[in-house]
């Protein structure tokens, strides 16, 4: 039968997806005050203090022979290089175009999936890739530099390698989450976040961050308050609750957050061509989505069992007669 619609999955992807999508427009801001790393670390470390005083009440994991791999394989691809390609992406080119780059890991997750977990990828989702793929070098392309995106094409790049990393966490929490508490995963990723940016943030001088200004402190308190752990925990709950490729659809909508964010709070606008190319992103990933073989299986009605004729023996129907 087809999954049954479930309230609190869509609940947890919408949260996940506002917070994740706001979070560029505060990155952006809290880059006016401080450096990449530093930024990055204060929301880990804030992240992990809000998770701290639950600790004890997160249920403990179901530890087997050789998981400590994945732990720290999922930690590495988020947060650390995700944070790390996104900081210096998201200083180099608008928060409005990292969002729509980030279209494209619904494609990444598919192209992951088929590669690690020998899922089959259809044409559509072939062809989605590689139309999404060429709007985001589209996109690079057509961006002009201007004070606060220096270097657009860089940035965007970098953000690219930033969703791969983001496809890679995902491919791994559906491996983990079957017997980890999402929040448990979050905690471990926060902690893991607080370590490996420790030495960078040390690097920025932290006397300079004195000096940053009011807004600067109220983006990075909410990225490490709200966006860190919430968006973490959120996915995580929703990717127990459901399979990961299901999930990975909500992304889409992190550009149009990303995208109104920035229009609302920094005064970004995107030209006619970039809107185009945007548009390209989205498309190819909502082609590569049409007819996905996960969604299929799950809301195909299954046949229906046919009973065997009921064939009667001849010593039956000899005592009946």
């Amino acid at each position: 039968m087809a999954r049954r619609f479930d309230p609190v999955s869509l609940a947890c992807l919408i949260g996940a997806v506002v917070l994740w999508g706001t979070s560029f427009a505060a990155m952006k801001t809290a880059l006016a005050g401080f450096q990449p790393m530093a930024v990055v670390w204060i929301r880990m470390f804030l992240g992990t203090l809000v998770l701290l005083p639950f600790w004890r009440r997160i249920p403990r994991p179901d530890y087997r022979r050789g998981d400590w791999k994945w732990l720290i394989l999922l930690g590495l691809f988020e947060p650390c290089l995700y944070f790390l390609l996104e900081g210096y992406a998201i200083n180099l080119t608008t928060s409005a175009q990292a969002g729509m780059v980030s279209a494209i890991v619904p494609l990444l997750v598919a192209a992951g999936a088929w590669a690690f977990f020998k899922e089959r990828l259809p044409l559509p989702a072939v062809l989605g890739l590689a139309i999404s793929v060429g709007g985001v070098v589209a996109l690079s392309l057509i961006g002009a530099p201007a004070a606060d995106a220096p270097a657009p094409a860089l940035g965007n790049m970098l953000e690219v390698l930033a969703m791969v990393s983001a496809a890679g966490y995902m491919l791994v929490l559906k491996r983990m989450s079957t017997r980890y508490d999402p929040w448990f995963l979050t905690g471990v990723q926060s902690v893991m976040g607080a370590i490996f940016f420790l030495p960078g943030a040390l690097l920025s001088n932290p006397l300079t961050w004195l000096a940053a200004p009011r807004t600067a402190w109220i983006a990075a308190l909410y990225l490490g308050c709200f966006v860190t752990v919430g968006g973490l925990g959120l996915y995580n709950m929703a990717i127990s609750r459901m399979h990961a490729s299901r999930a990975a659809m909500s992304i889409n909508l992190i550009p149009l957050v990303a995208v109104i964010t920035g229009w609302l709070v920094l005064g970004e606008a995107l030209t006619l061509f970039q809107g185009v190319a945007c548009v390209a992103i989205v498309g190819g990933v909502v082609l590569g989505e049409i007819g996905s073989p996960e969604l299929a299986l799950e809301t195909a009605e299954p046949p229906m069992p046919v009973a065997p004729p009921d064939v009667e023996s001849p010593e039956r129907r000899q005592t009946r007669r």
